[in-house]
C-alpha cells in the first residue's frame, strides 16, 4: 500500500505486462502419486505448494501461507501460519467485517445543516453550522443538495460565519506511524469528520488537478481544480512540451500547507491529466465547497469559515444529507482498498460505541470483534484500519479464523461480494485483483483481499477447488527485494485447479523478475 514511484503511461503499460505475464502461468507436468485420494489431499498439494513457496524470490524475506478447509477450518497447508507480518491492506479484513457488525449493514452517515439564531425576512441573524458525522462518500453535488434545502427554508443571507463542525471524530488526522512522504497523495488523506471527495471513487480530503498542455510549446499548464475551491493553491512552473516528448508533470502539495506546487512538463497534444491531492484540514476545505454551492442558490455568506463546534443545545436542523449504507459502502472500500473508509469506519465505531470517535477506541472494538469470533487477538496487534501502519502485525492464522468465522454472519454475502474479484475486468467487480489470475480457474473465482506496501505483498480470501471445495487462504509476504506476487498468483492458480480425485499438473508462476520500484500496486496506482 505504500506509494511507489511515478511512471509514465509506456512504464504503466510496462508493469501491466509484468502482470498479465502472471495470467500465462506456465504449467509443468508431474506425475501423480498412486494414493488415495485424501493422501494426494495430504502431500500432492503440500508438495506443490512447497514448490512455489521455495521461489528464489523469497530469499531472505518472509513468507506465510495457510490454506483452510472453508466449512470445517481443517488445515490443508501450513508454512508459517503463526508467524506474525505486516499485512498491508489484508487488515481490511478485520476492519470492515468489525463495521457491518458494529455499525450494521444499513447504517448511513450524515451531514447536518444547523442554526441557532432565528431567520427574520430571510435573514439568519447568527452562524450557520455544517456539522459532519463522518461521512467518506460527501461529494460537491451533496453540498449542492444541503444547499438548496437551506434556499427552500427561506434563507437568503447569513450575516455570522460559517462554521465547520468536524467534532464527531477526534482531531487526530493522521494513522499512527503513516509516513511523511505520504501525506500528499490521496491515499493517505487526513481524517475528519467533515470532508470531501473529488469524485465517485470516494477519496474523502482529496481533490483532483486537472492538466492541459498549453496551446503552444513553451506555454504554461493549463490547471482546473475539481471541484472548484479557493483553498488550495496551485503554484505551477509546468510548461508545454513538444509533441512526442516525456511527460514530467508532478503534482504535490507543501507539508502544512494546502499550497500545490506544479513542475514539469506536459507534450503538446497530450489528453487531460488526473492527479489526487490530499488536503490539509479538510472540513475548511467541505465547508468552502459548501459556501460556493449556497452562493449558487442565492443564500450570502457575510461571515467567513472558521472552525469551531455547534452549541449543544437551541440549534434547528435546517438541512441533512445522508450517505449510502455501510452494506452498499463496502463495495467501493473493499474493491479500491480506500484508506481513508477503513479509517472513517473505525473512529465511527468508536464514536458509535464508546461515544470516542477516536482510533484507539475504533480499533478496540474492531479487536473485540475479532476476538468475540475466535480471533486469537493475543496474537495480533492492530494499529491503524486501512494496512497503511507499519506498526500492524497479524498471522495468517488469525486472517483465516476471520474468514472461516464471518461465513455465518447475516451481512456475509454483501461483505463477500464487496473483496475484488480475480481476472474480473471490470473496476468495481474484480477491482484490484482485475488484472490478476485472468484467463485461468482463479478467473471469477478467487474472491480475495489484496494487500500492497514497499516490501509487503498479501492476499487473502476465498477459492473454491476444481471439486467444488470452498477453501480459505492467507498468503503474506515480507521483506523482499524482487516482489513474489507472479507467486501469490501461482497459488491462487493451484488452489482454484485442485482436485482430490486427479491432481492438476503443477502450476509455475512467471518467471519475469519485477524488481521492488516496479512492482504493481493497483491499490496505490490510479491509472492502473
Amino acid at each position: 500500500m505504500k506509494f511507489l514511484p511515478k511512471m509514465s503511461p509506456r512504464g504503466f503499460v510496462a508493469v501491466a505486462a509484468a502482470v498479465a505475464a502472471t495470467a500465462g502461468l506456465v504449467s509443468q507436468s508431474i506425475a501423480a502419486p498412486a494414493q488415495a485420494p485424501a493422501q494426494v489431499q495430504a502431500t500432492g498439494l503440500q508438495q506443490q505448494l512447497d514448490t512455489l513457496l521455495g521461489d528464489p524470490r523469497f530469499q531472505g524475506s518472509q513468507v506465510g501461507l495457510l490454506v483452510r478447509d472453508a466449512t470445517t477450518g481443517e488445515t490443508l497447508y501450513d508454512r508459517n501460519g503463526g508467524t506474525r507480518l505486516l499485512p498491508a491492506s489484508n487488515t481490511k479484513l478485520f476492519s470492515s467485517a468489525a463495521a457491518m457488525e458494529t455499525l450494521g449493514a444499513d447504517y448511513r452517515f450524515h451531514t447536518d445543516v444547523l442554526a441557532t439564531a432565528p431567520v427574520r425576512d430571510g435573514k439568519l441573524r447568527g452562524d450557520l453550522y455544517l456539522k459532519g458525522y463522518g461521512d467518506p462518500t460527501s461529494l460537491e453535488s451533496d453540498y449542492v443538495a444541503l444547499a438548496k434545502q437551506v434556499a427552500q427554508s427561506g434563507v437568503r443571507r447569513i450575516d455570522g460565519d460559517l462554521v465547520a463542525d468536524d467534532t464527531y471524530f477526534d482531531h487526530v488526522r493522521l494513522g499512527d506511524s503513516w509516513a511523511w512522504d505520504d501525506e500528499p497523495f490521496y491515499y493517505a488523506a487526513q481524517i475528519s469528520a467533515l470532508t470531501l471527495a473529488p469524485n465517485a471513487d470516494y477519496d474523502s480530503g482529496t481533490a483532483i488537478v486537472e492538466s492541459r498542455p498549453g496551446s503552444t510549446v513553451g506555454a504554461p499548464v493549463d490547471l482546473k481544480l475539481v471541484p472548484a475551491t479557493s483553498v488550495l493553491k496551485l503554484v505551477s512552473t509546468a510548461t508545454t512540451g513538444a509533441a512526442g516528448s516525456a511527460n514530467t508533470l508532478s503534482i504535490e502539495r507543501d507539508h502544512g500547507t494546502n499550497i500545490v506546487r506544479v513542475t514539469g512538463s506536459v507534450p503538446a497534444g497530450s489528453s487531460v491529466g488526473t492527479e489526487w491531492v490530499t488536503v490539509w484540514e479538510p472540513q475548511v476545505y467541505a465547508a468552502d465547497v459548501f459556501r460556493r454551492a449556497l452562493a449558487a442558490q442565492g443564500v450570502r455568506v457575510d461571515g467567513r469559515i472558521k472552525v469551531a463546534a455547534t452549541p449543544a443545545a437551541g440549534t434547528r436542523r435546517l438541512a441533512r444529507d445522508e450517505s449510502m449504507t455501510v452494506g452498499q459502502l463496502m463495495n467501493p472500500f473493499m474493491k479500491l482498498s480506500n484508506n481513508m473508509h477503513a479509517e472513517t469506519l473505525v473512529k465511527a465505531m468508536g464514536a458509535v460505541a464508546a461515544a470516542n470517535g477516536s482510533w484507539p477506541a475504533g480499533l478496540g472494538v474492531v479487536t473485540q470483534y475479532a476476538k468475540s469470533v475466535g480471533v486469537d487477538t493475543g496474537t495480533i496487534r492492530l494499529s491503524d484500519g486501512s494496512g497503511l501502519s507499519r506498526k500492524v502485525n497479524v498471522t495468517p492464522k488469525s486472517v483465516t479464523d476471520l474468514l472461516v468465522a464471518v461465513q455465518k454472519e447475516p451481512w456475509f454475502q454483501q461483505w463477500y461480494d464487496a473483496l475484488p474479484i480475480a481476472g474480473n475486468p471490470d473496476r468495481f467487480t474484480g477491482g484490484t485483483l482485475r488484472n490478476r489470475m485472468a484467463g485461468t480457474p482463479a478467473a471469477n473465482n478467487v474472491h480475495a483481499k489484496t494487500g500492497s506496501l514497499t516490501g509487503v505483498t498479501a492476499l487473502s480470501g476465498y477459492v473454491s477447488t476444481k471439486d467444488g471445495r470452498k477453501l480459505v487462504f492467507s498468503m503474506i509476504s515480507n521483506n523482499y527485494l524482487v516482489s513474489p506476487r507472479a507467486v501469490e498468483d501461482a497459488v491462487g492458480v493451484t488452489l482454484a485447479s485442485w482436485s482430490d480425485q486427479a491432481p492438476p499438473a503443477a502450476v509455475a508462476p512467471s518467471t519475469k523478475r519485477v524488481a521492488l520500484t516496479d512492482d504493481v500496486c493497483t491499490e496505490w496506482t490510479k491509472a492502473c
